[in-house]
């Protein structure tokens, strides 16, 4: 399947973590579109920003999945955007969330980006077994 991860990678801790993940996917023979794999803002301007973008874009359309980290007291901003553009189109999304903290007492994480969610899982493990439950309803 073809997975675009939507993922933070503003430092280098979510980066190797995202990676990690992205691995560990390739190695389940999933094709992973990760973002800071592909061209990064190096000079600012609106051309770039925009080339950016479309890149994010097209990607997300042509997945067949996304897999989103949720990791933090909140979703990072790009992931969300991501999320809300995956759920437009019609696309299954799967969280991944590690972390313990909540977005609030009744709420694991924003409901706006929870209901369109397949299922928010725990771990690497856990998104595997659900991408072979998408795989076979495909079949």
């Amino acid at each position: 399947m073809k997975l675009f991860l939507a993922a933070p990678l503003f430092n280098e801790a979510e980066r190797v973590f995202n990676a990690r993940i992205a691995q560990t996917l390739r190695r389940f023979r999933h094709k992973v579109w990760l973002a800071q794999e592909a061209p990064f803002i190096k000079k600012g301007t609106l051309k770039e920003k925009k080339r950016i973008f479309k890149g994010d874009i097209t990607a997300l359309k042509s997945s067949d999945v996304v897999v989103a980290i949720l990791d933090g007291m909140d979703v990072e901003s790009g992931v969300a955007f991501e999320l809300g553009y995956a759920h437009c189109l019609g696309k299954p999304i799967i969280g991944l969330k590690t972390d313990y903290r909540t977005f609030s007492k009744i709420e694991e994480i924003n409901l706006m980006l929870e209901v369109p969610m397949l299922k928010i899982c725990g771990s690497v493990d856990e998104i595997l077994t659900v991408l072979n439950e998408i795989g076979c309803k495909k079949a």
